[in-house]
């Protein structure tokens, strides 16, 4: 025979009364981030689209799974790799139907970095956005009600010094990766958040060895890739589970062929990929009819040994609002 306590807390859990859980739309309207939840109801296609608006907005694919909370989850929660890959490991692969070109793989590079630094809370806004408000808030010719309306936030944030520096170290960061790409067919690239270049807190890999570069008449076009990329990583959910981090710097290696003439990254002879620290690896490669040329082709790996090891000479220190 159950005790009064006992009695009285079940009938609490049968008759108690639930506060009815929020819609997404209720907490969109409160200014909340979308969640998991509330996008696994949307379709592929869905969260493909995008409307046209005046700023440029966050897709679900970018803002899908920043700044999770669970204090329980602070790595990424990939199990241990058959090859003795630490926890904090994980992958994801993602396969082209077809060849791409190589500015199009440079591109795959900077949209990553965008949003692994968006991510990981080193911007406030994505990077669109964040350039958006930057040139909303250069000076420019005053007109008629300029002195009676009152900046937005956001366009405040733009115009800070903070973000004005950021911007410009990666506007030359991608300016230098493409001359880079240009020069050489590039494998790796390496995305490190934290620490040094020897021991970062967390690294990003990206893996293009798998890749088979052509021209352009015979490649994919790159925003169709850029797409499948996306919702590669929506899908995987790498970013849901991580908590949130303090600003730090970045540092962006990259792989290269020795002779390649690059003036602007520095060589690093004897780097070696970091083995500590949660390590998150996107594998892309190309399927399909895939071009022969073995000038083209990224992915003999008897090819590498005369490739090393390039650093940015700038390490990228994100912002808070």
């Amino acid at each position: 025979m159950a005790g009064p306590g006992r009695q009285e807390r079940a009938g609490e859990a049968r008759g108690g009364f639930r506060a009815p859980l929020p819609t997404p739309c209720a907490r969109a309207a409160a200014g909340c981030r979308p969640v998991l939840s509330d996008l696994s109801r949307l379709s592929a296609a869905d969260l493909l689209q995008t409307e046209p608006v005046e700023a440029p907005t966050v897709t679900p694919e970018l803002a899908a799974g920043r700044g999770g909370s669970s204090a329980a989850a602070a790595a990424f929660h990939g199990p241990q790799g058959p090859a003795g890959r630490a926890p904090g490991c994980r992958s994801v692969s993602v396969a082209f139907p077809g060849p791409v070109t190589q500015q199009g793989c440079c591109h795959f590079a900077c949209e990553l970095l965008k949003h692994v630094l968006y991510q990981r809370h080193q911007l406030p806004l994505p990077y669109e956005q964040l350039a958006y408000f930057y040139r909303r808030a250069l000076p420019r010719q005053p007109q008629d009600g300029d002195a009676i309306k009152k900046k937005p936030h956001s366009q405040d944030l733009g115009s800070s010094r903070k973000c004005q520096q950021l911007l410009m170290e990666l506007e030359g960061v991608f300016r230098h990766l493409e001359a880079m790409f240009n020069l050489t067919l590039v494998p790796r690239v390496l995305i490190l958040l934290g620490g040094n270049a020897m021991s970062p807190k967390e690294l990003y890999e990206i893996n293009l060895e798998g890749i088979s570069v052509s021209n352009a008449e015979e490649s994919l076009q790159t925003p169709s890739c850029v797409r499948k990329l996306f919702h590669s990583l929506f899908l995987a959910d790498v970013f849901s589970e991580l908590q949130a981090v303090p600003v730090m710097g970045t540092i962006v290696m990259v792989q290269g062929h020795r002779d390649c003439g690059i003036d602007w990254f520095r060589p690093k002879l004897n780097y070696k990929v970091p083995t500590r620290g949660r390590k998150l690896t996107v594998n892309l490669s190309c399927g399909g009819n895939s071009s022969t040329n073995p000038s083209t082709q990224q992915g003999v790996t008897s090819a590498w040994d005369n490739y090393i090891w390039f650093q940015a000479p700038v390490t990228v220190k994100g912002f808070h609002e």
